[in-house]
């Protein structure tokens, strides 16, 4: 029966509260959130029927309504009894709203846990207690911490199968807080508690009498998880520009970090420009104060160049801006990163084309330990180096989230290769600068007489690239063309003669001649290239 603590009222409803659930596989992650949305009265009737109909052909409790299903929604999930994709489910309480995300075990799943992880505040992770601490109960702790979730609550499920037996609680508690002790967390709590039965879900169990402390509900209703971001550096994401008619003009976003108020100094990163805020301007009308996490339309005094993807700041706390960063990589796609190979980096509202440069290790997420690694394949973590083309604005992860964190998209299918969460920039950003030169390429290519180009010959061996590229510049040279043919053969006896043919050689050695490439025709030239380009990536 649900249990009469949901509905007692309080004085103060806590903020909106975040969490997910983690751990092995089939230690009951879907069934606990299903149990506490059942004891909170929080399954409607309809849904109850479908619950019944959907136990009885897919579930797992014998004639029991299986819990898990309520979270559980994909086919395959069903059929496999496993969950594998991120389930988001909202409830509120008298004392707290909650968004939950349901999140798979499966080490072939990580990439979908640190998904979920991403937008949380705390993680409940789930123990069985037959099994004790498992390597992914210490995989998933490790994710959580990179991801910058600082409260955890071990739940140890199923005690109902081990007699309720406190030693047995003490002794798994015990060994986690091993796991747990350098991953900073900032506050760890460790209830006992049995999904399928109900215990300890929502309020204390007779069957658990030796547990002095709050059930989980209670639990996740009173942990202070405020996160400070009102009080961190004034940080602002320009999503569009708002221009209603001529008489208006406003920068729209959701603020990232800290406050701000009319009259407030602001500095938009990059050029910085500086002005004073003269608005805050909302559907409902002007505000005397936004927060992290409000969504409105600034007014500036001053008429200063802004565009999509600017970043306003405070000006007494900059954030970093360069083009090159550290960061921790969580690695998605299933074809393995190349150093080296050019992807979208979204930042916030920013988008830059970007290379991760270096590899510097691998991160065992069994251990925490270090590894020697020349690519990461899909759900491995990485520590790498990473170059953009232009200068992003940005803060340390752990600083900052919202203007720390980004995804790496695949520049020709689109999808999300990688989640990052940016630690440093790196010094040289700082201390090497473009050097504008005062004659421009425009000048070069006039006084060559010509259009400068870049003509890209490709194809497999003996395809003929050489071939054409040598008929195409006696042409071109006939018709009084300045050319230059880089040919993939004779490239590398000289500029590429330290690489191989491995695949991040291979991208690397077509990184190389492009930009050698892209040089010429700064000078005028038109660049004749014929070279194996066999990943589509690079081609495109």
């Amino acid at each position: 029966m649900p249990d009469d603590a949901i509905a007692r009222p309080v004085a103060v409803q806590r903020g909106l509260l975040r969490f997910l659930t983690c751990g092995s596989v089939d230690d009951g992650k879907s069934t606990l959130i299903g149990r506490l949305l059942f004891n909170a009265e929080l399954v409607l009737a309809d849904q109850m029927e479908a619950l019944e109909r959907e136990s009885r052909r897919f579930g797992t409790t014998g004639g029991d309504i299986d819990f898990s299903l309520l979270l559980d929604g994909l086919e395959d999930e069903r059929q496999q009894r496993i969950t594998i994709d991120v389930a988001y489910r909202f409830f509120a309480t008298p004392r707290r709203s909650f968004i939950v995300a349901d999140t798979p075990g499966h080490e072939q799943y990580t990439r979908n846990m640190v998904t979920g992880a991403s937008t949380a505040d705390l993680a409940v992770l789930l123990v069985d207690a037959r099994k004790g601490v498992l390597t992914q109960t210490r995989r998933h702790s490790l994710i959580c911490s990179l991801l910058g979730i600082r409260h955890v609550a071990l739940a140890v499920n199923k005690l109902d199968l081990v007699g309720y037996d406190r030693a047995v609680f003490e002794r798994i508690a015990e060994d986690y807080a091993g796991v747990a002790a350098g991953l900073g967390f900032a506050s760890l709590a460790m209830i006992p508690i049995s999904a399928r039965q109900g215990d300890n879900i929502t309020a204390p169990s007779p069957n658990i009498p030796w547990h002095e402390g709050p059930s989980l509900l209670e639990y996740l209703e009173s942990v202070d998880v405020e996160d400070t971001a009102a009080a961190r550096p004034f940080r602002f994401p320009v999503q569009w520009i708002n221009r209603p008619d001529l008489d208006f003009r406003g920068f729209a976003g959701t603020v990232a970090g800290g406050a701000v108020m009319p009259g407030d100094p602001v500095v938009v990163m990059g050029s910085g420009r500086q002005s004073r805020v003269k608005e805050i301007v909302t559907f409902d009308g002007r505000l005397p104060l936004a927060i992290a996490g409000d969504a409105v339309t600034l007014t500036l005094e001053d008429e200063i160049d802004i565009s999509r993807g600017d970043l306003l700041a405070a000006p007494q706390a900059r954030a970093e801006f360069a083009d090159q960063f550290a960061a921790t990589l969580v690695w998605m796609k299933e074809e393995s990163l190349i150093p080296g190979r050019s992807y979208w980096l979204k930042l916030g509202t920013r988008t830059v084309a970007a290379t991760v440069t270096t590899i510097k290790h691998g991160i065992d997420v069994d251990t925490g330990a270090h590894l020697a690694a020349h690519t990461l394949g899909s759900n491995e973590i990485g520590f790498c180096n990473i170059s953009t083309a232009t200068p992003v604005a940005f803060d340390p992860y752990d600083a900052n989230r919202e203007t720390g964190g980004f995804i790496l998209i695949d520049r020709f299918t689109q999808e999300t290769a990688a989640a990052g969460m940016i630690a440093f920039a790196l010094r040289r950003a700082s201390n090497i600068h473009w050097q504008d030169s005062t004659v421009t390429p425009g000048q070069r290519a006039q006084l060559k007489g010509q259009q400068p180009a870049v003509l890209w010959f490709t194809g497999l061996s003996g395809a003929g690239k050489s071939t054409i590229a040598n008929r195409v510049e006696q042409k071109l040279a006939a018709l009084g063309c300045h050319t230059m043919l880089l040919d993939g053969d004779n490239v590398r006896h000289g500029l590429n003669r330290d690489l191989g043919f491995t695949d991040a050689d291979r991208v690397e050695n077509i990184r190389r001649v492009a930009e050698a490439a892209r040089l010429m025709a700064e000078a005028g030239l038109v660049a004749i290239c014929a070279f194996i380009s066999p990943f589509r990536a690079d081609r495109q």
